[in-house]
């Protein structure tokens, strides 16, 4: 995933910004839950995708959501952002919604949002001032 976000964002030899590489780091002990897809059948036992939840100032943001290449397209990002939002609404039964962070060169991940019912709204913190050019979303749960 780092070698794929990297040719779509950064310019080789240049490093990253120290604040996008802080509000992208995301400490292990914020993490509420990890969702994590192994294959079956030929490729049995290897991950094809992941994602995780964090509580966010009181919301429930998913994180890291990746999604091998290979397993693109059949319904692998689908079943994983499904899982998120079984966990949320069971864990956080009232929960008004989840939000997420994306960039704005993976529309392959904006279609899967907006097909997903998620909508978008404003850069919220910490994304506003290290990367202005997020693409933020919402899926409402009330």
């Amino acid at each position: 995933m780092d070698v794929e976000m990297g040719a779509r964002y950064h310019t080789p030899g240049v490093p990253m910004d120290p604040a996008v590489q802080a509000v992208l780091t995301l400490d292990p002990a914020e993490v509420s839950a990890t969702v994590l897809v192994i294959a079956d059948g030929a490729g049995a036992g290897v991950p094809i995708a992941h994602a995780a939840l964090r509580m966010l100032r009181g919301e429930w943001e998913v994180k890291r959501v990746i999604v091998d290449g290979g397993q693109r397209g059949l319904g692998v990002g689908r079943a994983l952002m499904n899982e998120l939002e079984r966990i949320v609404r069971e864990e956080a039964p009232g929960a008004p919604r989840m939000i997420l962070q994306t960039g704005d060169r993976q529309p392959d991940a904006v279609a899967l949002y907006t097909r997903l019912g998620y909508t978008p709204i404003p850069i919220y913190e910490p994304y506003i001032r290290a990367i202005p050019n997020s693409l933020c979303f919402e899926l409402r749960l009330d």
